[in-house]
């Protein structure tokens, strides 16, 4: 079978590897599509400081199960699924209160263990969740996208009365800015953002304004609007001092990034307003959460959609998806064709 393998930093092959058999407890799934996410970029280019080579990437993936292993029931073939990459061993303390995502023996498909960007692939049964038939095959890998969203959001509680200031109009911007608009209902969605072609895509999902703070000051471009929530979604290590300076009293701030660069920050500026401060890694099982949105219609992932690719053009993907963000959002990736 096909899979897209990084074998080591900056040596991506699209090779035959031989068919895989599910364990015990897993299912095997006839991938269909995946999407790229930056981390894919990361691992292909050795950035990632999480994943083992070789490996095969992708963690944003929809098939049909076509085979289980022991302790599965047989039932599940034929199945619609998506993935949750977050694997995790259900026992240590991060686990017993509900945060899987940081489990002390994590391993992320994609990144620890193979992912998605392959003919097959198999993963926990636990792990694999049942599409509704309302969700199109189109968009069912974007699921895992906006549990990104659905995780931040879960801690920063947004409210009919919150304005919302969202750093970053990529992926992780978009995603939240749609959960906030349409999900929560948030009185007012700014977003801040350097590049033209992405504050207009920031409009078409939901802000209900934009700034371009690529020659001045957000600070300057905000006016007299105090944010009650905030979102990293760009993952610079300058925002945050900036967002504390920027927010409402008793505001809260949502940190997405991974950068080992420092953050120069004050106490005072933080305890003097009692600003809450969220970090939010993965997902903590918010698959049901982000699968009752899309049955509902609440997001609309085809307007993070930018471009598709079948799995032979799968070096031109990611060089589009790394190098073009003018133009490029969210690439799909078509693996198998014929199982819709």
């Amino acid at each position: 079978m096909k899979s897209v393998t990084i074998e080591k930093p900056n040596a991506l092959v699209l090779n035959e590897i031989p068919e895989l058999s599910p364990m015990d407890g897993e299912v095997r799934i006839k991938v269909s599509k995946a999407s790229i996410c930056g981390s894919d970029v990361g691992i292909w280019h050795g950035k990632n400081p999480f994943a083992k080579y070789p490996r095969v990437i992708g963690h944003e993936f929809y098939g049909v199960i076509d085979n289980v292993g022991e302790g599965v029931d047989p039932a599940r073939i034929g199945e619609r699924v998506v993935v949750d990459p977050v694997v995790a061993c259900g026992q240590c303390y991060p686990c017993s209160v509900g945060k899987p995502n940081v489990c002390e023996s994590l391993q992320v498909i994609g990144v620890h263990r193979d992912g998605g960007f392959s003919e097959h692939a198999c993963v926990p049964s636990g792990n694999a969740y049942q599409l509704p038939e309302s969700i199109a095959d189109e968009y069912a890998s974007m699921v895992e996208p906006f549990t990104i969203a659905a995780n931040i959001c879960a801690y920063l509680k947004p409210t009919e009365q919150d304005i919302a200031l969202v750093y970053g109009a990529g992926p992780m911007g978009l995603t939240a800015v749609q959960a906030l608009k349409h999900v929560y209902k948030v009185k007012e969605v700014i977003v801040a953002e350097r590049l033209p072609e992405r504050l207009q895509r920031a409009l078409d999902n939901g802000a209900d304004r934009v700034i371009d703070n690529s020659q001045a000051s957000t600070q300057s471009l905000l006016g007299e609007t105090k944010p009650t929530i905030i979102i990293d979604g760009a993952c610079h290590p300058a925002i945050f001092a900036e967002a504390a300076s920027l927010a409402s009293p008793a505001a809260r701030i949502g940190l997405l990034g991974f950068s080992n660069s420092a953050s120069e920050i004050t106490q005072q500026a933080l305890t003097s307003k009692e600003i809450s401060v969220f970090t939010s890694r993965l997902n903590s099982r918010r698959f049901p959460t982000v699968l009752d949105w899309f049955d509902k219609g609440l997001v609309a992932p085809e307007k993070i959609i930018t471009h598709h690719f079948d799995l032979a053009d799968i070096e031109q993907a990611m060089t589009l998806f790394e190098h073009d963000a003018k133009a490029c959002c969210k690439v799909i990736i078509d693996i198998n064709k014929n199982n819709s």
